[in-house]
């Protein structure tokens, strides 16, 4: 059984239940053709203003026979997914709430959690055994990403993928975790990489295809990938609860940004690029961004899935050559 999910969620309880989680946003973009699955919303009544992430997520689902059930995060995301909720329930899908606390409330979000285990029928003692399984993987990712940013034996664009992943383990955590370690085993023996910028990423994955691959050919190198190192829970507690406190992505920018900053300073990042999604309310958050974090920041935004347009990469020449 296939249960999909809009945005990270505790997926130590999903595996616990024995079912393979999918996270719907890597489903959307990893598609052949995602542009396509975007249009299928479209073609179903979802308006073109609306964020294309929402609309890919929809139509990766209609096209999937198998995903029948879906976890939607009412509070700590999108606000769009209560009626992508209502659009999926209309075509039979069954739809289960789950929602952050804004001002993480450690008791909310148990009773939250606790909710998710009742309807999967597993105990806490089934998921924290999952939790500890799920941690040793986490573990490997996380050296993954120091590697990014203490050697270079990493690129940015693997950084985000591996990281990423971690989201739903790509269905099977014991597949997940041997590739990652047979991809630290092929990164040993790669020589420290050279490169002239080290860049922050900061927002939620980017649409764009090529934007880690245009950026190192400009001699650039993502050291730091915010959203997706947050699914990999890069955090060291056996306290479910406190993991799902400590991951930042759902409770708002301040929380966020103390997160950033530390992490700036530790990977000594010169300058921060921050995306923003077309017709998100995230793009608000700019402004606090901008006032708030002490190095220079590029918003850039997407829109469709594909690669950068002209402007964008206009604009992130002038930003690498303004830090360079």
């Amino acid at each position: 059984m296939k249960v999909g999910f809009t945005t990270t969620i505790p997926v130590e309880v999903l595996f616990a239940a024995g079912v393979t989680p999918v996270d719907l946003n890597n489903l959307f973009i990893s598609h052949p053709e995602p542009r396509k699955l975007v249009e299928r919303a479209e073609r179903a009544g979802y308006p073109r203003n609306v964020c294309a992430w929402i609309k890919g997520i929809y139509g990766a689902v209609l096209e999937d026979p198998e995903l029948r059930t879906i976890v939607a995060v009412t509070q700590g995301d999108c606000s769009n997914t209560h009626a992508l909720m209502e659009t999926f329930e209309l075509e039979g899908i069954k739809v289960i709430p789950f929602a952050y606390p804004y001002d993480r409330d450690p008791v909310l979000l148990k009773a939250q959690i606790e909710r998710l285990m009742a309807h999967f029928d597993v105990d806490w003692p089934a998921v924290a055994a999952t939790k500890e399984k799920l941690d040793a993987v986490r573990a490997k990712v996380a050296r993954l990403d120091e590697l990014t940013y203490t050697t270079g034996k990493v690129t940015g664009e693997e950084n985000h993928y591996y990281q990423v992943c971690c989201s739903d383990f790509q269905g099977d955590f014991g597949e997940y975790d041997r590739k990652v370690t047979d991809f630290l085993r092929a990164v040993a023996a790669r020589p420290q990489a050279a490169f002239r910028l080290r860049l922050g990423y900061i927002g939620v994955p980017p649409i764009f295809t090529d934007l880690y691959a245009y950026l190192e050919e400009q001699g650039a190198r993502v050291v730091f990938n915010e959203t997706q190192r947050q699914f990999a829970m890069p955090y060291r507690t056996r306290d479910l609860v406190e993991q799902y406190l400590l991951y930042t992505y759902p409770y708002g920018i301040f929380f966020r940004l103390k997160d950033i900053a530390r992490e700036i300073e530790r990977r000594r990042v010169a300058g921060i690029i921050h995306y923003a999604q077309s017709f998100c309310f995230r793009q608000i958050e700019d402004l606090i961004v901008r006032r708030l974090l002490k190095v220079p920041v590029l918003t850039i935004e997407g829109d469709q899935p594909g690669p950068l347009d002209a402007r964008t990469r206009i604009r992130i020449d002038a930003f690498l050559e303004m830090l360079g």
